[in-house]
């Protein structure tokens, strides 16, 4: 079978393309051969987290590989029979295990038998989804194209010393059922948490006075929750949009240097962004929804407007499956993906 040749240089130049690349493989069964990994980036090849999403895939697949190693901007992969089982993946440090199951788990949830991927690593990652968006907004939304993903954070992991340790228990189906999220439907509730580990408890209470305010929203609506067992120190805001046909996530980290006030107002924005919007999804939903559109054949979902990481990952996609995604804007605020055979 011919390999797919991709530019990792394309669009916004970063792991994406890698991840997606991988899952596609692993599904399809192409082989591809991907250059300027991570080009885009100040240390561009593949670090330790993009290694091990090529490892992990690997050894669900029993691929042959070129170019795995630390610093490699080139990789060809030829993947064979996805393999249904149980996996460790240790990822080190604080390298993000929800990228590693993003890659994963789309080959395992259409396997022949249930699987279970035990990860370790950074579970609440700057620039990565965080275990409770994919709990609470992305696995819902696989619930309802048929999969079943029982997904169990046994402890939290922060940069960077990491030590977080995360399970996915996939029930697997032949295909997945196509679904469409046009509107997200009547609002359920609306809440804050502020997360905390190894810091004083006035930057939560700080961060949450913030939101109580922005957002208008009652002290019932806001919980503060500390961990007290972690590696390193770490900062989470999360706001809970759930409406009746979709649970959006907004989060924002704490960072040294930058105010709580900030970290809340940030989250704030973004939140009110989505809800001033009549989007179904936000930005970073939507790309991960492309994939499993795009394997089911058809779907469509409205969101508001795409960015750099989105177009990119729609590239890739039509490189694997043959599928159409057709991107409409709306209105100013308001987009619609289509995705047809």
């Amino acid at each position: 079978m011919e390999a797919v040749i991709i530019d990792g240089s394309e669009g916004e130049g970063g792991g994406q393309v890698l991840r997606s690349s991988l899952s596609l493989s692993m599904i399809t069964g192409r082989p591809f051969k991907i250059k300027n990994i991570r080009s885009g980036r100040k240390k561009p090849g593949l670090m330790r987290q993009h290694l091990t999403c090529v490892k992990a895939a690997a050894e669900i697949c029993n691929a042959k590989t070129n170019g795995a190693e630390l610093g490699s901007q080139e990789l060809f992969f030829i993947p064979s029979e996805v393999k249904s089982g149980e996996y460790h993946f240790p990822i080190g440090t604080a390298g993000s295990t929800s990228l590693v199951a993003q890659t994963v788990i789309p080959a395992l949830m259409l396997g022949d038998t249930p699987s279970k991927v035990l990860l370790e690593g950074g579970t609440h990652n700057v620039h990565a989804p965080t275990f409770d968006f994919l709990q609470h907004s992305f696995l819902p939304i696989l619930k309802k194209m048929g999969i079943e993903i029982k997904a169990s954070l046994h402890s939290h992991g922060f940069y960077p010393a990491g030590g977080g340790k995360v399970e996915f228990e996939i029930q697997p189906v032949k295909k997945l059922k196509p679904i469409e999220m046009v509107k997200r439907g009547k609002k359920k509730s609306l809440s804050a948490e502020a997360l905390f580990a190894n810091l004083s408890v006035d930057i939560p209470q700080r961060e949450l006075k913030v939101v109580g305010n922005v957002m208008g929203w009652s002290e019932e609506s806001l919980h503060i929750r500390q961990i007290k067992k972690s590696a390193s120190s770490g900062n989470v805001v999360f706001l809970k949009l759930e409406h009746e046909n979709v649970t959006e996530t907004v989060v924002s980290f704490g960072r040294l240097g930058v105010k709580s006030e900030k970290v809340a107002q940030q989250a704030c924005d973004e939140a009110n962004d989505y809800l001033a919007s009549k989007a179904a999804v936000g930005v970073h939903l939507a790309d991960q929804l492309l994939l499993p559109m795009a394997l089911a054949g058809e779907g469509k979902f409205t969101m508001l407007a795409p960015s750099q990481h989105t177009k990119t990952n729609i590239g890739v996609i039509k490189k694997f499956v043959p599928c159409n995604i057709a991107l409409e804007q709306v209105s100013d605020a308001l987009w619609q993906i289509n995705i047809t055979n």
